[in-house]
Parts: structure tokens; C-alpha cells; sequence
């Protein structure tokens, strides 16, 4: 059983930025990917930014040049720094860890942006 636990969530006004941190535990194996997914109110669950155990990283096009995804493996955590934070970045966060075809979710964590 694997779990993951989100923090850094917030309140911010639109231009300013939020660091995001998600700590994964249990039976981890050194090959697996890390993400951010968001959900916003009456949207589906959409990728934010992944990153794998290699260091490999994948983007949502709407968070392009603004997110930046990182990990630390030694101690099993991702990073999600957001800059220049717009309104349409409002929902909640959650982390996920991916490995041997299961996908393993946090709990998610609010992110509101004021215009």
C-alpha cells in the first residue's frame, strides 16, 4: 500500500506563486512516476506535470513555462512550484504516485486564485 499526503495548498491573487509538496510512503519502487493532476468544479481531472524516477518530466499545455515539477527520490516527495498563478488555475491538486499500473492518489489540496 502506498500513500501520498499533499500540502502547500492556499489562497493567492493572480501573479503570485504557490509551492506545492506531496510526500509518498509505504511500498515504493524506485521505477515509478510522480504527478500533479487538478480538478477544477464541473471539470474532469486533468494532468498538471508529471515526473519519473529518471528525472523525465511532462507538462499540461495550459502550465507550460509557468509550473516546475521536481522530486526528491530519497525521500519520495514531489514538488510543484506555480508562478505567475491565474484564476483558471483554481481547483484542487491532488499528487498521485504511478508504478506497476496502479495509480495511488493523495487527498488533494485547495488552490484558489483571486483575480
Amino acid at each position: 500500500q502506498v500513500h501520498a499526503v499533499e500540502s502547500g495548498g492556499g489562497l493567492v491573487q493572480a501573479g503570485g506563486s504557490l509551492r506545492l509538496s506531496c510526500s509518498a510512503s509505504g511500498s515504493i519502487n524506485r521505477s515509478n512516476t510522480m504527478a500533479w493532476y487538478r480538478q477544477a468544479p464541473g471539470k474532469q481531472r486533468e494532468l498538471v506535470a508529471a515526473i519519473t524516477s529518471a528525472g523525465t518530466t511532462n507538462y499540461g499545455d495550459s502550465v507550460k513555462d509557468r509550473f516546475t515539477i521536481s522530486r526528491d527520490n530519497g525521500k519520495n516527495t514531489v514538488h510543484l512550484q506555480m508562478n505567475s498563478l491565474e484564476p483558471e488555475d483554481t481547483a484542487v491538486y491532488y499528487c498521485s504516485l504511478q508504478q506497476f499500473g496502479l495509480n495511488y492518489w493523495g487527498q488533494g489540496t485547495q488552490v484558489t486564485v483571486s483575480s
